[in-house]
């Protein structure tokens, strides 16, 4: 397999950075979409076992690894460190300041009370142990605060990964995953906080059956807290960015494996079961276990595939003009989606009871108004921003001997990248 040449596309990893924010999405559908007493009954139960917390974790978990891949296959030579940063910044924040800015406007904030919107704001309320920090304001951006210690790591981290020599790259991915499965271990067996094996996460509910004008991380009740306690290894073990680093760089050494002809799988089929029994296997394991050290594995195997037949030229439905669409518009859907249910609970859905018929009716208006939103700052917001401050000069074609090389691509001819920071 060649090395990748400039301007080689991965459209297969856009499409499929969709459905990685559509699991998020079907997630924060049952959980932030307070229609009752849909929520307190038998069926929410039912339905809410079959999807648990453990399918948004599977998506983000994606996300991280796709995040990594990309980052590392668009990455060239001679990129200074304020450029990338630049980038990454111009990329991250804008769409993110709007989702706030829409969040402000449809909840409650006490403006007054730089705690309750600030760290949300700068993206660096994951590092604080406390779910009035991590759940504040727009809940979903908690994943970019590791989005953007990936991102600062990435270039000193960069020269040490190539430094790895090409025969044991397959041993450096391996000797990651043990270090994962390690550190969880370790949580489980030495940290305070859940140890069962049951998908207890549900949405917190508030006495009656009308349906609250606010969820609950958007009521004048959370905001007005001092404090919510959150335990330990659930926070160390799924929202503390430093812990999701190898996530990222299983990505950035599958990008290797890729550029340099070492993955020749070109079967979709194996690694699409092995997330799949992966993921079935969450289940049955303790809590700690449940949000993505199951399923990194079989995740990295499937962008790794992905690519590869994106460079070996196999097209499939993650290729075709919509699916690549929705994966461009994916970090914006993702989030935009609470501050559209949030508005949607305050004028619609507060003070009404509903069945699941209503909950269905209100999850298919939130998707569509979220696809709606996420276009509009996608075409009108971060498109703009990227073609005006990030557009590079065209360079001169690699010389034969560069051309040899496994330098990866600008990150602005390259399929996948759009989703920024959700991945």
């Amino acid at each position: 397999m060649s090395a990748p040449r400039t301007g080689e596309a991965l459209p297969a990893l856009t499409g499929a950075r969709w459905w990685a924010a559509f699991a998020v999405f079907v997630l924060h559908a049952l959980v932030f979409l307070p229609v009752y007493p849909f929520q307190k009954s038998a069926l929410f139960r039912t339905l809410h076992g079959l999807f648990p917390m453990q399918l948004g974790a599977a998506g983000v978990a994606f996300f991280f690894v796709l995040s990594g891949f990309v980052i590392a296959w668009s990455f060239r030579p001679g990129t200074t460190v304020w450029t990338f940063y630049r980038r990454r910044a111009l990329k991250i924040y804008p769409t993110h300041l709007a989702a706030v800015a829409v969040f402000v406007v449809a909840a409650p904030v006490p403006m007054s009370r730089p705690v309750t919107w600030l760290p949300d704001t700068l993206l660096i309320q994951a590092w604080v142990p406390k779910w009035t920090t991590v759940g504040g304001l727009n809940v979903p951006s908690w994943s970019l605060c590791s989005e953007l210690l990936f991102y600062l790591s990435f270039p000193a981290m960069l020269p040490l990964i190539r430094r790895i020599p090409r025969a044991r790259l397959p041993r450096a991915v391996a000797v990651l995953l043990l270090a994962m499965v390690a550190l969880h271990i370790g949580l489980h067996l030495w940290v305070d906080g859940p140890k069962g094996i049951a998908n207890t996460f549900a949405p917190r509910l508030l006495r009656g059956d009308d349906s609250p004008r606010f969820e609950i991380h958007a009521s004048p009740q959370w905001f007005a807290q001092p404090d919510i306690p959150i335990a330990p290894s659930y926070w160390l073990g799924y929202t503390f960015p430093l812990v999701r680093l190898p996530e990222f760089y299983l990505g950035v050494l599958a990008a290797r494996l890729v550029a340099e002809g070492l993955w020749r799988n070109l079967r979709l089929g194996p690694p699409l079961a092995a997330t799949a029994l992966a993921y079935t296997a969450t289940w049955w394991v303790p809590v700690n276990f449940k949000m993505s050290v199951l399923v990194v594995a079989p995740m990295t195997a499937v962008v790794a595939t992905l690519a590869a037949r994106d460079r070996a030229g196999i097209s499939g439905i993650n290729t075709t003009g919509p699916l690549r669409w929705l994966g461009n518009i994916s970090y914006a859907f993702y989030l935009i989606q609470f501050p559209v249910m949030v508005i949607l609970t305050r004028l619609l859905i507060g003070g009404h009871r509903y069945g699941v018929t209503g909950w269905a009716a209100y999850t298919a208006a939130t998707f569509a108004l979220s696809v709606l939103a996420a276009a509009a700052l996608y075409h009108c917001l971060d498109q703009p921003i990227m073609n005006h401050f990030v557009r590079r000069r065209p360079q001169a074609p690699p010389a034969p001997a560069e051309a040899a090389d496994t330098e990866p691509l600008d990150d602005h001819r390259v399929a996948g990248t759009r989703g920024g920071g959700a991945g």
